[in-house]
């Protein structure tokens, strides 16, 4: 028996499984992406907690939140212990079962057969039987490998998979947590101008009084009183929406948190110039499309060999007896070994049918992965431009609002001194507040950007020198 086990494991390992070995496909991917992203001196590395470089005590607890209570990431963490269970099941089919069989039984016999029984022999026996007894398939051709292998690359895919699920969650906590504090900047800006244009109002009905103005005058001062005190009541809405939207993605439905200062963040370090495309290929998405691709390719070898002859041993050992006393016994042992070969003869072309779609799903998970990379390289050159843009354009914004600050004051004196028609105060108080509302929205543009980029370049990136030396 042991020489016959060692000679079928040299015969297996001498035989290559069918089916093709995977190779990555080539992609032509430019070197770098085309937005250089920042200036020469711009240096740094982020790391895979990228949240962590905007300094806020509050967003990480949120982000910490969400990935401990969060349902999404908890299904996820659960199909990876399903792939886990899959992979041993599949790793443990190249091995043989062993199994007990125990069957005793009590069988009385007919007299009235074709073939008498003898005067005196008992028509009641007893048989007690037990073996330890295995069939399993010898894998010549490699089918149960490649399910070995197809099986790996899932569990891989799941493990990836469950990556973005978790770099999603961190990017949409930390682009509602930015739309959060950019909507309490723009209520403090809202309740500002509603002050001073009840400020104006007052000041109109006095002048009203006095006969320095109209009644049109006070009717417009009333409207756009009434135009501030609508946009607080949309935004304190919107907050509403989002705040909720963080409860729900932290897994704390009482979530309440108390109104924060947008320009007070920091914003995180720009990357290096001529980011290498090669970055792409530690995003989670990429990396579970390729082991998809690579569980897709192993299964053609499958279905290969499902065309094959199927080799099967068989075998038991253990013991029978009539009686309890002689089951131990000398004579009792009983013992089989045999060699089963199942070939498909005739299957009106089922089973090439079956290749064939194997190879067919092996050309979609290619089509797929190449998908995934050209959307990535997408996604990071996009949030650099956005990125680069946002950054650039903020001192314009910057400009604006201050420019629209002193216009308001002279616009105001003016009219306070009877030099101009209140439409011109009414003008200035317009653009004065749409400009502070674009400034802020710029700052969050430009955070937001900086979060698509974390997520675009899969949480993080190194500069090409740590690269070639990782």
């Amino acid at each position: 028996m042991r020489r016959a086990a060692l000679l079928v494991a040299a015969l297996l390992a001498g035989c290559a499984a069918v089916g093709p070995d995977y190779e990555r496909p080539r992609l032509e991917l430019p070197g770098a992406f085309p937005e250089k992203g920042a200036e020469p001196e711009a240096q740094g590395e982020v790391r895979p907690d990228w949240w962590k470089l905007y300094e806020d005590a509050k967003l990480e607890a949120l982000i910490a939140s969400a990935f401990a209570r969060n349902a999404d990431l908890r299904l996820a963490a659960a199909r990876i212990e399903e792939t886990d269970a899959n992979l041993r099941e599949a790793g443990a089919a190249l091995f043989p079962e062993i199994d007990l069989n125990f069957n005793p039984n009590r069988q009385r016999i007919s007299r009235n057969l074709a073939t008498p029984i003898p005067p005196g022999v008992p028509l009641t026996r007893n048989d007690l039987r037990m073996t330890l007894g295995t069939s399993f398939e010898l894998d010549f051709w490699g089918k149960l490998r490649r399910g070995q292998e197809a099986a790996r690359a899932a569990a891989l895919a799941s493990r990836y998979g469950r990556g973005v699920v978790a770099l999603s969650l961190a990017g949409l906590v930390a682009q509602s947590y930015f739309a959060l504090r950019s909507l309490d900047a723009q209520l403090a800006v809202a309740r500002e101008s509603l002050a001073t244009r009840e400020e104006t109002l007052d000041m109109v009905r006095r002048r009203l009084e006095g006969g320095l103005a109209t009644e049109l005058e006070l009717a417009q001062a009333e409207g756009t009183r009434a135009d501030a005190a609508a946009l607080i009541k949309d935004l304190v809405r919107q907050r509403a929406l989002v705040e909720h939207q963080l409860a729900a993605l932290t897994g704390r439905l009482e979530l309440a948190l108390p109104p924060g200062a947008l320009l007070t963040l920091p914003v995180p370090p720009v990357p290096p110039p001529g980011l290498p495309s090669p970055l792409l290929e530690r995003r989670p998405d990429v990396r579970q499309s390729e082991e998809q691709l690579v569980s897709a390719n192993a299964q053609i070898g499958i279905a290969r060999a499902q065309q094959l002859p199927t080799v099967s041993l068989t075998g038991f050992l253990g013991s029978e007896s009539a009686t309890l006393s002689k089951f131990l016994g000398a004579g009792s042992g009983i013992a089989l070994i045999g060699l089963g070969v199942v070939a498909p003869i005739i299957d009106a072309g089922r089973y090439q049918a079956r290749t064939d779609a194997a190879v067919a799903r092996q050309k979609q998970a290619a089509a797929g992965y190449q998908k995934s990379v050209e959307t990535a390289f997408r996604e990071v050159a996009d949030a650099l431009s956005s990125l680069r843009q946002a950054t650039l354009a903020e001192a314009d914004y910057e400009a604006r609002a201050a420019a629209a600050r002193r216009a308001l004051a002279a616009a105001k004196a003016r009219y306070e001194s009877g030099y101009s028609a209140y439409l011109e105060v009414l003008d200035a108080q317009r653009t004065a507040n749409d400009a502070e509302l674009a400034y802020l929205r710029n700052r969050q543009a430009r955070l937001a950007a900086s979060v698509d980029l974390m997520k675009s370049l899969g949480g993080g990136w190194k500069d090409a020198k740590l690269l070639e030396n990782p």
